[in-house]
């Protein structure tokens, strides 16, 4: 039995751990959002480490190294017998072009679209039904997302997808979707830099029942001990991060400003910094859990316990003063 702690994830029934594995990284690289080479055997292991120390569910996406990361989390579910395997969690909506890996990925939620997508991430992942399938993002191409929604309604029916979520809508589209159906679950960015789904899509999660699972809570490394200007340097040339905002003047010296904030709140609970930007985005109602990737199974170990960490209300006044201080992103400053 898993001594992590669990919530409801919303209406769904299932109870899944305070953290999560996010799967992005394994993609490896080679494709437009990569994150530079990836070892394969490290990626899967990571994976394991993950479910040994009691995290229940994995989080994935097609377009992640093009199909590879659904690969490799097949290769970890072959691996573990029936009773340990993790709930699979992932997201289709992203189309690339197999001849031109480092082009843009084009949004679709085309109702053929979708169902083509789920059906290769089946068999991609080796499984007969996906726990929680999710539109990674809007469609971009005029599609209705009621078409689009009620195309995951029909997968749920002929029991290839088991819930339904998505990934980065709005308010708006939410509403329209739950108009047909329910949402099971959103998965909206935060971090204590990217606070704006605080502000808007959250809430409207937690007055609906809809479970909420945000992604990139360490600001995608940012807030993280080991972080430095340096690594930055050493990046690998298709890593996406190179070209990203935060890791850029003038927010990269603010994102760091409130990096090093969080060091004196990190050493009174006996933690990471890493560990403390994690459990303040779980302190902000209507959040179920966070997303949290890692490359090798002692990045894993490094955060684990993240869901354990309980902030005091001293803490929560004293990263929002922090974040005032730096100037460091946008949105709401305390749960």
């Amino acid at each position: 039995m898993s001594m992590l702690p669990t919530r409801p994830f919303g209406t769904t029934g299932l109870d899944i751990t305070t953290v999560g594995f996010g799967a992005w990284a394994a993609g490896g690289g080679g494709w437009s959002y990569g994150w530079g080479p990836t070892d394969d055997d490290e990626a899967v292991a990571s994976m394991r480490r993950a479910v040994e120390l009691g995290i229940n569910w994995i989080d994935t996406a097609a377009v992640y190294g093009h199909g590879h990361s659904e690969e490799l989390v097949c290769r970890l579910l072959k691996e573990l017998p029936a009773a340990d395997r993790p709930l699979v969690f992932t997201k289709g909506g992203f189309v690339w072009d197999p001849a031109n890996p480092m082009g843009p990925n084009k949004s679709s939620l085309a109702p053929a679209s979708i169902r083509r997508e789920c059906e290769n991430s089946l068999r991609r992942l080796g499984v007969e039904r996906i726990d929680l399938y999710q539109f990674h993002t809007q469609d971009g191409a005029g599609v209705p997302v009621e078409d689009s929604w009620a195309e995951m309604g029909k997968l749920i029916e002929e029991g290839k997808v088991r819930f339904g979520g998505v990934s980065n809508f709005t308010v708006a589209s939410l509403d329209r979707c739950e108009k047909l159906h329910h949402v099971a679950s959103l998965q909206p960015p935060l971090s204590m830099i990217r606070r704006g789904a605080a502000g808007d899509v959250i809430p409207w999660c937690h007055a609906h029942g809809t479970g909420v699972i945000v992604y990139s809570p360490m600001q995608t490394g940012i807030l993280t001990d080991s972080f430095t200007r340096e690594r930055i340097a050493r990046m690998a040339e298709d890593d996406w991060r190179r070209r990203g905002d935060n890791f850029m003047e003038p927010a990269l010296s603010r994102n760091l400003q409130l990096r090093d904030a969080l060091i004196p709140v990190a050493k009174r609970h006996g933690t990471s910094v890493a560990s403390i930007a994690i459990a303040w985005t779980l302190a902000w109602p209507g959040v179920t859990a966070a997303i949290v990737g890692a490359r090798t199974p002692a990045q894993v170990e490094g955060w684990v316990d993240a869901g354990k960490v309980q902030l005091t209300g001293g803490d929560l006044d004293e990263i929002a003063t922090a974040i005032r201080a730096s100037g460091a992103g946008s949105g709401p400053e305390r749960p």
